[in-house]
């Protein structure tokens, strides 16, 4: 068996440079007269990453015999005809990838309009040659095929339909119920998995939904492993927040299309992203960017893993095509001001530390302007700068209105009413929350709706995701007293928040809590603390409502007043 991750002689080749933010306006050469704070003990790179290099795995020892005990199923990405698994993923500028068995790779899908919020390759559906239909999700839940796909092109494009953001997890486990085409799974944030049987027709290529079930909220991570067991059909591979990872054989049964759960292993949460490598096999990418692959043995447990890159080599792939992790897009950054007022930007990586800052301005411009970082407010998955000056509202170089003078405090979560588009929470000084739905562009947005009041009892509210594991937008709330709690977000714009539950206390020691969104691109929103001295501690996201103890990333970060 042999993917672009991994093969005897493979190579991964760069695709492209990546610049900076796309997102961020105002950007200035950074300056070179004043020493930055240290981002991290390990000196991260200056920008976000993508598989440099070129990479092999060790020879041999038994994978033919290993594929050849399974039911090789056709691969669900074969981007450049010749049989094998090819990788698509999105880096952390937002942009689609592909990266190929024989070593090429290029700009995958280009001048798309909106960031592809998770990629599904379903093999080839029918269309006019044998390369493969890709399916791709937007922010705002719209489902698109691309048919007869190539290295960095397609042959045409159907938007197979809406509202597909009622989803947290889509993803196919290759061909279900046994008639030669791959199908489609897809998970509410309920936890309620549903099937779309391919069809075959290019007009029309997924069926009416079926319900399989209920509780599969109990995962992480849901990964498709095609035919892990040489009965032809498409098996599934799940993991538990506790790091253990099961097993569901293919039944070829729709009215029970998954056999009773098999515990394969422990020890899986190491990894932030799963994947399907092909024929039953998997390739699982740990918080230093190294990607180690599993092989099936043909019963549904896996043979010990194997190194397929060098160290770190896939660091900067934000979602992998058919990974298990739920997607996450819409801020991956930090904005700091100065005590001068100037404007520094950090980006964040796939390792869980920072990139060195750039200067965004300098001459003191944004001293006495109130500031925040919301998550993106358009289709182009980057963070927001907005900012309040004499009343006025403004989103990057939008100025939305007046009168907004009154709140004492706006956060940018990301999405609280359902719809795919980011939305904006502002507090008045009497402590009312009230919630703005954004109109997908960042140019406007709807009439306010009222939360509720009590949050003036908060020194601070934060948040960039999910942190509760259900993919929707929840939000942490700081009491003066040192108390965080979070508030699970529900996806209704007219009651957006469940109720509060305590975090734990002792987190008046923080000078600024900020949140950067997903730090190591497992689908869980993360957090950054900076004492009053200058100490940066992240707090990584590892099961929900929880956090891992705090980790140093730096120090001199009080040359700041304000992070967000």
């Amino acid at each position: 068996m042999r993917t672009a991750f991994s093969g005897r002689g493979r190579r991964v080749s760069a695709c492209t440079a990546l610049a900076l933010s796309a997102g961020m306006l105002l950007a200035t050469p950074a300056s070179a007269g004043t020493p930055a704070p240290l981002p991290s003990a390990e000196r991260p790179v200056a920008s976000p990453e993508l598989p440099r290099e070129s990479y092999t795995v060790p020879e041999d020892t038994g994978r033919a015999s290993a594929a050849a005990a399974t039911g090789d199923t056709k691969p669900l990405a074969d981007l450049n005809s010749d049989g094998w698994e090819d990788v698509i993923f999105r880096a952390m500028n937002g942009k689609l990838y592909s990266s190929l068995s024989d070593g090429g790779g290029a700009e995958f899908l280009a001048g798309r309009s909106e960031v592809a919020k998770d990629i599904i390759p379903i093999g080839n559906q029918g269309g006019n040659n044998v390369r493969p239909e890709v399916l791709v999700l937007s922010e705002t839940g719209t489902l698109t095929m691309y048919q007869d796909a190539h290295r960095d092109s397609y042959d045409w494009e159907l938007r197979v339909g809406s509202g597909w953001q009622i989803y947290n997890k889509v993803f196919s486990p290759g061909d279900v119920n046994g008639d030669g085409r791959a199908d489609v799974l897809a998970r509410t944030h309920a936890g309620e998995l549903y099937v779309y049987l391919g069809t075959g027709h290019m007009t029309g290529p997924l069926s009416t939904r079926k319900r399989i079930g209920g509780g599969w909220g109990a995962y992480d991570q849901l990964i498709g492993a095609g035919d892990a067991t040489g009965d032809g059909k498409g098996d599934l591979y799940a993991r538990d927040a506790s790091g253990r990872l099961w097993f569901y054989a293919a039944t070829g049964d729709l009215s029970r299309p998954f056999g009773t759960r098999r515990a394969i292993g422990q020890g899986w949460n190491t990894y932030n992203q799963i994947a399907w490598a092909g024929s039953g096999a998997l390739v699982a990418r740990d918080n230093t960017g190294t990607v180690y692959l599993y092989d099936p043995r043909g019963n549904g447990t896996l043979t010990p893993r194997r190194k397929a890159s060098e160290t770190g080599g896939w660091a900067g792939v934000a979602q992998f095509a058919n990974s298990g992790s739920i997607p996450y897009t819409g801020k991956a950054a930090v904005l700091a001001r100065s005590h001068a007022g100037n404007l520094f930007w950090y980006g964040a990586t796939t390792r869980g530390v920072l990139t060195a800052r750039d200067q965004l301005t300098d001459d003191g411009s944004w001293a006495g302007i109130g500031f925040f970082h919301p998550s993106s407010l358009d289709g182009d998955g980057h963070p927001e700068l907005g900012w309040v000056y004499e009343g006025r509202l403004g989103v990057n170089s939008n100025v939305i209105g007046s009168g907004w003078g009154v709140y004492n405090a706006l956060v940018g979560p990301g999405d609280l009413s359902g719809d795919g588009k980011g939305d904006l929470l502002a507090r008045d000084r009497s402590g009312v929350l009230y919630l703005y739905k954004g109109n997908g562009y960042g140019t406007a947005f709807a009439s306010r709706v009222r939360v509720g009041d009590g949050w003036s009892a908060y020194d601070k509210l934060v948040g960039a995701g999910d942190y509760t594991g259900d993919g929707r937008t929840d939000l942490l709330a700081r009491t003066a007293s040192g108390n965080l709690y979070v508030y699970a977000g529900t996806g209704k714009a007219s009651a957006p928040f469940k109720g509060r539950k305590l975090i734990g206390g002792g987190w008046g020691a923080y000078k600024h809590l900020v949140a950067p969104g997903d730090l190591n691109a497992d689908g869980k929103a993360d957090l950054l603390a900076v004492t009053s001295g200058g100490t940066l501690y992240r707090y990584t996201n590892t099961s929900p409502g929880k956090f891992a103890p705090r980790a140093k990333l730096g120090t001199g970060f009080d040359v700041y007043n304000s992070m967000s």
